[in-house]
């Protein structure tokens, strides 16, 4: 390609000054942000001459100059002014020109400076927002299925605005607990369900009902379960009235349960005052399903279970005294017992099934 000798443009100094500080402080790459202002001012180009396939924007990578060059083939009749040029006028400036080569020759355009500042302006602006947003949705994707603690804003329509930090999210009536009431400036702990990337930035999706907030708040509360050596297999829950977890050992001298619980019920009073008074039952899981239906359906004692593995089914003999207790109130015990164990569970009482 042979080229045509032209007057050097005055440099853009604090252009590169400016881009060296943001790749610096953004850790945004400046070659990045440089392209990016290249392709946009090619684009800008497209208005004035019409073509872009043999436009190029150089952008000087020290001084900050900009150049706007036009490719043409060498032909000897030309069909195309803007994609074509003569041998005879090729030969003018460049001798030697063969029919075939290509020339190139500076058009910048006499206001392209202007231009060129206000899309680069523009660009670098742009770029920063999305590199802000990247940075935030990968800083709050990593929270995705954990807890994170927010500041109450305010309350609005039913929903609560939530300050969490670096940004903000809503905890919409759907995630909410009906019994809980927050006040402005009031931290509470919330699930992140989902992150969401979005045009206008990350979107946190969070709730105070997901049965996974309970299971988190024990992670965090107990050393047990943070080192390996208890495992929660499974919650169930009706939030802001009761949940069920089931929790195992993998330490025959670890008593799971009582891990949970902690010394003089410390630890599961601290995930009650998070969740507001909500009561917890903590059963110890046991692969055998006769076993484990037994414990699920705690407080209440059982006489006799019965399961069919394959129609996951069992049916269950209690006490007469105690039907009450095992069913529950409105049928919350046993209910969240089928939910923990994922079994269908009908409850009899001793002279019932004696009938």
């Amino acid at each position: 390609m042979r080229g045509k000798n032209v007057a050097t443009q005055k440099g853009n100094p604090e252009l590169i000054e400016a881009l060296n500080a943001i790749e610096k402080e953004k850790d945004i790459s400046k070659d990045i942000l440089l392209e990016a202002i290249e392709n946009s001012l090619l684009a800008a180009c497209k208005n004035q001459f019409g073509k872009s396939e043999n436009i190029r924007v150089n952008l000087d990578r020290e001084t900050g100059e900009f150049h706007v060059y036009q490719d043409k083939t060498v032909v000897e009749e030309v069909e195309d002014p803007m994609l074509q040029m003569s041998l005879t006028q090729a030969q003018v400036n460049h001798p030697g020109t063969a029919v075939g080569d290509t020339v190139s020759t500076e058009v910048t355009p006499k206001n392209f400076g202007r231009i060129a500042a206000q899309k680069a302006k523009q660009v670098v602006v742009q770029k920063i927002r999305e590199e802000e947003r990247k940075v935030l949705y990968d800083q709050y994707y990593t929270k995705e299925h954990d807890i994170v603690t927010g500041i109450v804003q305010r309350h609005s329509n039913g929903n609560y605005n939530i300050d969490l930090g670096k940004m903000d999210a809503i905890l919409t009536l759907q995630e909410q607990v009906e019994t809980e009431q927050f006040s402005p400036r009031e931290r509470i702990k919330l699930y992140v369900t989902e992150v969401r990337d979005t045009t206008r930035g990350p979107r946190i999706i969070i709730s105070r009902t997901h049965p996974e907030l309970v299971k988190r708040l024990f992670e965090y509360e107990v050393a047990e379960i943070q080192n390996g050596v208890v495992e929660i297999k499974n919650v169930s829950r009706e939030a802001g009235s009761r949940s069920k977890i089931a929790v195992y050992s993998n330490n025959p001298d670890v008593d799971a349960v009582g891990s949970c619980v902690g010394m003089n019920g410390a630890r599961v009073n601290a995930v009650v005052e998070e969740l507001r008074g909500e009561k917890i039952d903590i059963v110890e899981w046991d692969e055998d399903p006769v076993v484990f239906i037994e414990h699920a359906l705690s407080p209440s004692k059982v006489v006799s279970v019965d399961v069919d593995v394959e129609e996951k089914t069992a049916r269950v003999v209690v006490p007469d005294q105690q039907l009450s207790l095992a069913i529950g109130k409105e049928g919350q015990n046993a209910r969240l017992a089928a939910r923990l164990t994922g079994y269908k569970i009908d409850i009899v009482s001793e002279s019932q099934s004696e009938s």
